[in-house]
């Protein structure tokens, strides 16, 4: 399925606002691409028989696969007016254990100044769900977003 593109300047972003996108479920290929893709082989994610003497009793998925593929979820609609700035604030809650299904709540948490003039930051919180709605994963995803006008006062910086 192809991106959509929607133009929304930052005095479109309204706090409160809120989107979800549909469940992804957590498969045993995730873990070991993952596994393969970073390196992280460690036993709470691929050894099912250590595992068991645990305390989930089961392998559970990497955190970081967790994340990225929560922000892959929310990234249906591309903005040409908006950039990623950064994540903040982002705690693994609860663990993610594989046949899991995911879904992700992306809510404005925030507008505010930012010291380029043609542009505002908008805080996005993220907030992934398990299939029981308990919440595993939390963070703030920071976005800079071009204004309709240039706001006077504000200093023109590359960072």
């Amino acid at each position: 399925m192809a991106a959509a593109f929607e133009e929304r300047y930052f005095e479109d972003y309204a706090p409160g606002t809120a989107r979800e996108t549909l469940g992804r479920t957590i498969t045993e290929t995730d873990v070991v691409l993952h596994a393969g893709q970073t390196g992280d082989f460690y036993p709470h994610h691929m050894d099912a028989e250590w595992c068991k003497t645990q305390e989930f009793g089961q392998r559970i998925a990497h955190g970081t696969l967790i994340f990225a593929v929560a922000v892959g979820m929310t990234a249906g609609t591309i903005n040409p007016l908006a950039f990623s700035y950064g994540y903040d604030r982002l705690r693994f809650v609860r663990p993610v254990f594989l046949g899991d299904t995911i879904r992700v709540r992306v809510a404005i948490a925030d507008t505010r100044e930012h010291k380029r003039p043609n542009q505002g930051m908008v805080v996005e919180r993220l907030e992934v769900t398990n299939q029981r709605g308990d919440v595993v994963l939390v963070c703030d995803h920071l976005l800079l977003v071009h204004r309709r006008e240039t706001v006077a006062g504000t200093v023109d910086a590359a960072s």
